[in-house]
């Protein structure tokens, strides 16, 4: 049965058809047709997962939305990964349109069915592959763009004018026949009747099922179209207006055929429904939902950065007990975090890192750490940073332990372009040792003992300030104390109110907005002060100083009780300081920078910095749209007062679209204000700022890149740069997340003022990288003069090998022993074999897709195609569904019942033998000792007697013996 009838009922539910271009508009769009599909699906996953757990599962309210359907799944902390990861698909959808938009393979134009359908199969080779390897953001990046080709197909062919109700399944299937496809001199259209379209498909198309999509073109002189051939149709297309005229999209309900626009959109989500369906058959459902952002806890990561050289042998233990006790504490609770990344560093090593979602493997990681090497007085702790930042998702809390300054310090810049791109929290834990006095006494620096340079130390602060974190310099004894403090940023529904910092002398005042959501506030400050001062709403002061604020290392913290309205907190310091504002809500925004594409009537999000001093623009996105909503939105400087207030646009469902007339040169922040309801109902306003600060630049450079990157294979990433102001040669730097992928780029480019430059960077990895890897390539561009203007644009590659198994694993029925009475406490037993054939790429996985029974699984030895499952359960349970998936994700399923199935008894146990001897290259039974065939089989001692009745009892009993030896329970 097609998965897609499983989910009709869901579908059935979502509102009706509106539209099916890019913005939202009347008509459906792709953005809205990918969302409604992700969130009817994860509402099945969710479903399923909560009734084989035995738990309730309820619907959420129609129309479904991000916020109700993470309540649904139990996973509430992680609305905001949820909605990140919608947005990061629904955006890649988008761009397609954008940088393909004259390549009609991506849109099935031109009759292009097959390179059409080998851009959607190998994009979900790709989705695949890269979760197979918990690379779930890259994984997005693929889905999205899939996504697009697919859902073109059902509103530029004829897919709906032939009556179809049921999406084409095959599309996603390589080695199927997608249907009858039009031969090229096969004519299939009429010209429209002036602008009734209604009959241009003639009528042998329709009633020989042909398929056909029109043809389309925009640039002059290249407009052309076989003999008889329909057109994509609308005022761009130039083919519309030859022979035969009109057209047959149904892009919107103003388009040719936009009578059948809801039916091709609802089509489009069934389809994509499908193929997401196919996704989490493929990777399980707890995979599938970490790709889309839900997870029983935060939706977030907790990553540690460790220096393990020898100066650190003392502080690792402080560590470990510091994160055993911060894991521990956020397990079971809605701040757990969905992933555990662990990355050492040494001299000159550093890496790989090491990713669990198993909290008890993580602190087994973290026991197996050892101090040794070193030796000098830095260490290379950017680039331990840096494969944090580019193994960790989006928004994920990174905390790095040294007691050293960085060697690396020329990674400066490309660690905080990740920190830009990724929107990471970083906090620096700095110990004091005897290292780092030694180090300032030979360069006769003075400076308290054992704590790092105020130079080194500075690059750190800047590193934190760009990422919203802090540095915290401290003995070890004081480890436990400060990770308990800064730990808890790692909460789930941690919002930043008002952040700031200072240079020594500096005085700060801040102010920030409190509304009757947020709960636990706190004031963090790092670096020695003379006083603070705090205003609440009702004009009550307080002041602290050092002593009353007992700090631990250089950071203090001073919890607040919660009063509605606006705060004034002013810093009196002699010292460099830095101050975050923080609490509790339910309440956070997510937003982009876009850049506008006129000749779409879009926007594409920018993998850049923005150009400062123009106009610029963001996409807004509340975490929860039912409980607030925007008034206002600001880019306010990080330094100083100066703002620039954006106009807003609401375009619905929580999101927003801001214009900003200027774009600031300073670093800023992003301040969102509106207004959300308070018990009473009346609007009470909110206010929260990004914890991340953001740099423009007078240098703009685009880069793009093929979707797929194939080992031993160089892929070329063309690039362009352009410099606004004096002209000169452009430094240009490229790296990547290993240093095993070679990216070659020349040292620089020469750029005139306004002019583009062009280069090209060579990118390759070695032969032996396993399909689903990322490569993060960051290309920097440096303006003349090295005056430190930087722009960078960041790329995320999969890794592809070439797949060439299409088929899905195959199960054969080897015994069974039936229900022949209606007893439900009677058993009955299952033995399968479950194959993926001589060439396929070996059994992943054999799981329980439905069904009340134990199933025990077992590889058949030395044949990795081969897999023994046997099943038990009670007569009550008589239906069955086994789960069979490859090495490359291929999936299929089982069904089996107990009262119809085929087999048992004596001739079902010979026939076992004369299936599995060619398979595992025994001739008979006779050739198999019973610790060979006992953990092949693997089943309970009743299934194999009731299955090998008849033979000889010289035979059987050998096997009974082992047989509850080895094997799993999946």
């Amino acid at each position: 049965m097609s998965p897609v009838s499983g989910l009709l009922g869901v579908l059935l539910l979502a509102s009706a058809a509106r539209g099916f271009g890019i913005l939202p508009g009347n008509s459906r769009s792709h953005q809205e047709i990918t969302e409604e599909a992700i969130l009817n699906v994860t509402v099945q996953v969710c479903r399923a997962l909560a009734e084989a757990e035995g738990n309730d599962f309820a619907l959420p309210s129609q129309p479904f939305t991000a916020s109700g359907v993470a309540a649904a799944c139990r996973a509430e902390g992680s609305v905001k990964s949820f909605r990140r990861a919608i947005g990061s698909i629904t955006l890649r959808n988008v761009r397609v349109d954008l940088l393909e938009a004259l390549n009609a393979s991506f849109h099935f134009d031109d009759e292009t069915f097959v390179s059409g359908r080998d851009i959607i199969t190998e994009g979900l080779q790709t989705v695949k592959a890269d979760n197979k390897r918990q690379n779930f953001e890259a994984a997005q990046d693929s889905l999205g763009e899939t996504l697009h080709t697919l859902q073109d197909f059902y509103s530029h062919s004829n897919w709906a004018e032939n009556g179809n109700a049921l999406p084409n399944s095959n599309l996603i299937r390589p080695d199927a026949s997608i249907g009858n496809l039009a031969d090229e001199s096969r004519a299939t259209c009429r010209s429209c009747d002036g602008d009734d379209c209604r009959n241009n498909i003639l009528e042998d198309i329709a009633r020989e099922q042909i398929l056909t999509t029109g043809y389309f073109a925009v640039i002059p002189g290249t407009a052309s179209k076989p003999t008889g051939k329909c057109s994509h149709g609308g005022a761009l297309d130039l083919t519309s207006r030859i022979e035969p005229t009109g057209g047959i999209n149904k892009d919107t309900f103003e388009s040719e055929h936009g009578f059948l626009h809801a039916e091709a959109a609802a089509l489009a989500t069934m389809a994509t429904s499908e193929i997401l369906e196919d996704v989490r058959r493929a990777a399980g459902n707890q995979p599938f939902l970490q790709m889309l952002g839900i997870s029983r806890g935060s939706g977030k990561a907790l990553c540690f950065v460790i220096d393990t050289t020898q100066s650190m042998s003392d502080d690792i233990a402080a560590v470990r007990s510091a994160a055993s006790s911060l894991i521990d504490g956020q397990a079971g609770t809605d701040d757990e975090p969905s992933a555990y990344i662990l990355v050492p560093f040494n001299d000159p090593t550093f890496g790989p890192p090491i990713r669990t979602s198993d909290p008890e493997a993580f602190e087994n990681f973290l026991d197996d750490l050892t101090a040794s090497g070193g030796g000098d007085d830095e260490e290379p702790s950017l680039s331990g940073l840096q494969l944090a930042l580019t193994d960790a998702p989006r928004s994920s809390d990174i905390f790095l332990f040294t007691d050293a300054p960085a060697k690396d310090r020329q990674l400066r810049s490309t660690v905080i372009a990740l920190i830009e791109r990724t929107q990471s929290a970083v906090y620096f834990l700095i110990t004091q040792t005897t290292a780092n006095g030694r180090r300032r006494r030979r360069q006769n620096r003075p400076q308290a003992p054992g704590r790092i340079a105020e130079s080194d130390a500075r690059l750190y602060e800047e590193l934190a300030e760009a990422a919203g974190g802090l540095v915290v310099e401290l003995r070890q004894d004081e480890l436990q104390e400060a990770v308990g403090i800064i730990g808890q940023m790692s909460r789930s529904s941690l919002v930043t109110l008002a952040r700031g910092s200072g240079t020594p002398g500096d005085d700060g005042d801040f102010t920030f907005v409190v509304d009757q959501t947020v709960g636990d506030l706190q004031l963090l400050l790092t670096g020695p002060s003379s006083l603070i001062t705090v205003t609440d709403p009702q004009g009550g002061r307080q002041e602290f100083n050092a002593m009353s604020l007992r700090p631990v290392g250089n950071l203090q913290t001073l919890r607040l009780r919660p009063q509605v309205g606006r705060w004034r907190v002013a810093v009196q310091s002699p010292n460099a300081y830095a101050l975050k504002a923080v609490g509790q809500s339910p309440i956070d925004f997510l937003f982009d920078f876009v850049e506008y594409v006129p000749s779409q009537n879009t926007f594409d999000v920018l993998d850049t910095r923005p150009r400062a001093g123009a106009n610029g623009s963001l996409l807004v996105t509340l975490t929860d749209a039912d409980a607030a909503n925007v008034t206002r939105v600001v880019l306010a400087e990080v330094a100083g007062s100066a703002e620039v207030p954006g106009d807003v646009e609401a375009l619905g469902r929580g999101r927003y679209l801001v214009r900003v007339p200027s774009v600031p040169s300073a670093p800023f922040v992003v301040r969102v204000e509106g207004n959300a309801p308070d018990a009473a109902g009346e609007a009470s306003p909110f206010q929260r700022e990004s914890a991340t600060s953001f740099r423009a630049s007078n240098i703009t450079i685009k880069a793009q890149a093929a979707r797929n990157l194939v080992p031993g294979t160089p892929l070329s990433v063309p690039f362009s740069v352009t410099v606004r102001g004096t002209g000169g040669n452009v430094s240009i730097r490229a790296t990547t997340n290993n240093p095993l992928y070679a990216a070659d780029a020349p040292g620089s480019l020469p750029a005139e003022p306004g002019a583009s430059a062009n280069g090209t960077v060579a990118l390759s990895v070695p032969l032996n990288t396993p399909s689903g890897t990322t490569v993060t390539l960051v290309i920097e561009a440096e303006g003349p003069g090295g005056g430190g203007d930087v722009n960078y644009v960041v790329l995320r590659i999969s890794v592809l090998n070439p797949v060439s198994d299409f088929a899905p694993p195959a199960c054969e029925l080897l015994c069974v022993v039936r229900c022949v009475r209606n007893c439900r406490a009677a058993p009955w037993h299952l033995l399968v074999m479950v194959s993926d054939g001589a060439e396929g790429t070996g059994v992943e996985r054999v799981s329980l897709a439905r069904g009340n029974g134990t199933l025990y699984v077992r590889p058949a030895p030395d044949n990795r195609n081969v897999t023994l499952a046997t099943y038990d359960a009670l007569c009550g349970s008589p239906d069955v569904e086994l789960l069979v998936v490859d090495n490359v994700g291929n999936a299929d399923t089982c069904s089996f019942n107990a009262f119809t199935a085929s087999g048992g008894g004596r001739a079902a146990f010979f026939l076992s033998w004369a299936a599995l001897a060619p398979q595992l290259g025994r001739a008979r039974p006779g050739a198999w000792s019973p610790a060979e065939f006992g953990p092949v089989l693997k089943s309970r001692r009743e299934t194999l007697g009731s299955c090998g009745r008849g033979f000889r009892s010289a035979k059987v009993r050998p096997f009974l013996e082992i047989f509850p030896l080895g094997g799993s329970v999946r």
